[in-house]
């Protein structure tokens, strides 16, 4: 993944993992609406409070890293492992070759409002409220430039 990510097929590698993503996140949205792990939906809520403070204050680090966060728990609560195996692959593969971004990249009412949707329709089982706010969060901001890591080096 990493030698295609800084060569000639970075592009079509890049467009790869997001429509890889794109098919995984709001299935496993889906999903966890239908398994009602409490313990996992307070956690996803939590991370969407930590988020909105971390936004009030203007810390995208503490953004980011709950919104990682909450991206796995939520493959987590769909309750598959193929899917949680996938998810750890392609967020890994997406980080080295910067992905398109999204509006989990861009910290505002509008991502935050989706995060908070995906909550609520996890709370009450609905599946079909789930898998819309997790596609509405994962629309493409063509308009935003991409930053793209430099290669490691080995």
């Amino acid at each position: 993944i990493e030698w295609r990510a800084f060569g000639p097929q970075r592009d079509d590698q890049r467009r790869e993992l997001a429509e890889l993503r794109w098919t995984i996140e709001p299935l496993a949205a889906r999903l966890a609406a239908g398994h009602g792990r409490e313990d996992l939906q307070q956690r996803l809520g939590d991370m969407v409070e930590i988020m909105g403070h971390a936004m009030g204050q203007g810390d995208a680090i503490t953004f980011s890293r709950a919104d990682a966060e909450f991206h796995a728990l939520l493959i987590q609560a769909a309750g598959n492992r193929m899917l949680e195996h996938l998810s750890g692959i392609v967020s890994a593969a997406l980080h080295v070759s910067g992905g398109p971004v999204t509006g989990c990249d861009r910290p505002g009412e509008a991502s935050l409002g989706h995060h908070a949707r995906i909550v609520d329709a996890l709370a009450s089982g609905d599946s079909v409220a789930a898998e819309s706010a997790m596609r509405q969060l994962l629309v493409v901001h063509p308009d935003v430039e991409r930053v793209v890591p430099a290669p490691r080096e080995h």
